[in-house]
């Protein structure tokens, strides 16, 4: 009754949850390039079975369709070289955090002038030595004044554009 259990053989291969998990996370960065416009595919290495998939792309409107597109070109991203791909993508999303990161300084700096006025100028003027002291003060007033009246804020929005333009960093 005591029998000795067989030995199985090792398998080396992935397993069928990991190739799942691959075709899924190619599946998702189809899914990307879809949402994607056709002059920034021209950032990625794409070859010419994939893009033309991904212009194909451009004429499927039906969701289904669309589920069963982003399927074929995860199978046609596992042919082509996705450590490029998702390189770029880093980078893309790096750039849009820092530009996210930028616009929320530069919001902060605007509510700091409207609300200490000229006290917080000085600290302006170290950041962006070439901004225009008397327009910033005009803007300044302008909002408070919109502020005041419960009037809507664009003042606030002309201070917002031209700190944009004369912050750099």
């Amino acid at each position: 009754m005591n029998q000795e259990p067989e030995a199985f053989e090792e398998w080396e291969g992935p397993s069928r949850s990991q190739i799942k998990r691959e075709m899924h996370a190619l599946q998702d960065l189809g899914g990307r390039l879809m949402a994607l416009s056709p002059k920034e595919w021209s950032q990625f290495p794409l070859d010419d079975d994939l893009l033309g998939a991904l212009e194909e792309s451009l004429r499927i409107k039906e969701k289904t369709a669309r589920k069963r597109h982003r399927k074929r070109l995860g199978k046609l991203l596992g042919k082509v070289d996705v450590e490029a791909i998702e390189a770029i993508f880093t980078r893309m999303d790096d750039r849009h955090q820092e530009e996210s990161r930028r616009f929320h300084r530069l919001e902060r700096l605007r509510d700091r002038l409207l609300e200490e006025g000229d006290k917080a100028l000085p600290e302006l003027l170290t950041i962006a030595p070439d901004a225009d002291r008397q327009h910033l003060r005009q803007l300044i007033r302008q909002a408070a004044r919109e502020q005041e009246q419960q009037k809507p804020p664009a003042a606030a929005r002309k201070l917002f554009k031209y700190l944009r333009s004369v912050v750099t960093s």
